[in-house]
């Protein structure tokens, strides 16, 4: 069962939700934070990139810089430009891109639950980016970004969402992205209880996007509980902060290569060693997208190729070895490129499905990289199938689009 609970959201007034609104900390560079945030005093960037109020160049997980996010925190509490609701709501937070929305629900998720595995993870964690996301909350006392949440299909959850949406959201607007963000308060009662209730009837919850935030807010609240000698369970730090979206609105973008070089292979010889894996054809210059699970596209040399992998070469009975990831790593970066840990070798890169294969294409074409390889989006059902099973993707499998903006609401620890 998911245990979730309501909170006192602290967030902007909806005169001001624009100018602190901003982008999650982690999709952007301090120098693009820098450049966002000039000029807006109200920026969440503030907070959550507070590296940007030194000069440029600063370390960022210095503590001094970590002590400025608390001030500045501190500040927008003081001046109004975030404020703490009077009592314990669940919202809505929608989100529109490309004429199509999908509905979350946010809520405290229970800290327990990801600690005994009832929030489900397919992604492994690096301590680095869980050691600074912890000083963050830890030091905040507040987990100031959400986390992205998938729950299974529950259409009694999709008609109260719907009930709620037919009143006026307390924002509504759109992002220098051309992301729509609608956002609605749920304080009456009755809708919480049954929000809770319908929750504690799920098995699991799935974290789509967020692994580190999710790690390192329950670790911290885990240690609260640890350290306070009058524990009982209730505490605020019990909980963290998600935006929960059901399973079926959500759509996993492609995650796509670029290498470096070819392993000192030709791209003659490359391609030749390819086809003992793959069925390739040349699609000439027109840019090719794979058009199913287990084909590929490759863009080499100015030309993109069809590989299509042939049977034998994968395991479509095992959730991990059916994923084009897998086949990939196996059969291209590892055996012909000696790519062995994607984690940290520095030959290669990845690119998120929204920058389209045009950047696959700008970045082999400029020389900085060899050759690329785009590949067709896990599923959702893939994702759930995987998380079930207790198996881990390989690294950088799913791309989320659109991104949670972040500064629609704050959860406090106490």
């Amino acid at each position: 069962m998911a245990v979730i609970k309501p909170f006192r959201g602290v967030r902007p007034p909806k005169k001001y939700v624009e100018e602190v609104a901003s982008r999650p900390y982690d999709v952007l560079s301090s120098a693009e934070a820098r450049e966002e945030a000039k000029g807006n005093e109200k920026s969440l960037y503030h907070i959550i990139k507070p590296e940007i109020d030194f000069p440029v160049g600063k370390d960022e997980h210095e503590a001094d810089v970590y002590e400025k996010a608390v001030e500045n925190f501190n500040k927008f509490q003081e001046k109004g430009w975030l404020v703490q609701d009077g009592k314990e709501n669940y919202y809505v937070y929608a989100q529109t891109m490309n004429g199509r929305t999908q509905y979350g629900l946010v809520v405290g998720s229970y800290v327990a639950d990801y600690l005994n595995g009832a929030i489900k993870k397919h992604e492994l964690t690096r301590k680095d980016k869980e050691e600074d996301r912890m000083k963050h909350v830890r030091i905040n006392n507040a987990n100031i970004e959400p986390v992205f949440f998938a729950y299974p299909d529950s259409p009694a959850l999709d008609t109260i969402v719907q009930n709620v949406i037919q009143q006026t959201p307390e924002y509504d607007f759109v992002s220098s992205d051309n992301i729509g963000h609608h956002f609605w308060v749920i304080d009456d009662e009755a809708t919480i209880q049954k929000i809770t209730a319908l929750f504690a009837a799920m098995p699991a919850l799935y974290i789509a996007d967020g692994h580190h935030r999710s790690a390192a807010a329950a670790l911290v609240g885990a240690e609260k509980a640890k350290q306070n000698p009058h524990h009982t369970g209730k505490e605020e730090y019990n909980y963290f902060m998600a935006v929960c979206f059901p399973a079926n609105q959500l759509k996993i973008m492609d995650y796509n290569r670029v290498v470096k070089d070819l392993n000192g292979l030709s791209p003659a010889e490359f391609i030749h060693a390819l086809s003992t894996d793959f069925h390739i054809t040349d699609k000439g210059e027109e840019i090719y997208h794979p058009e199913r699970l287990h084909n590929f596209s490759l863009y080499i040399g100015g030309h993109w190729y069809s590989l299509d992998a042939k049977p034998g070469t994968y395991d479509d009975s095992d959730p991990i070895g059916v994923l084009d990831v897998t086949i990939s790593s196996n059969l291209i970066l590892d055996k012909l490129l000696g790519m062995k840990d994607l984690r940290t070798d520095k030959r290669i890169d990845f690119v998120g499905g929204l920058r389209g294969l045009e950047e696959l294409k700008r970045r082999v074409d400029n020389g900085e990289m060899a050759a690329a390889l785009a590949l067709y989006p896990v599923s959702m059902k893939q994702l759930i199938d995987i998380a079930d099973t207790g198996n881990i993707m390989p690294p950088k499998t799913t791309w989320f689009e659109p991104k949670l903006r972040s500064g629609l609401v704050i959860h406090k620890l106490s």
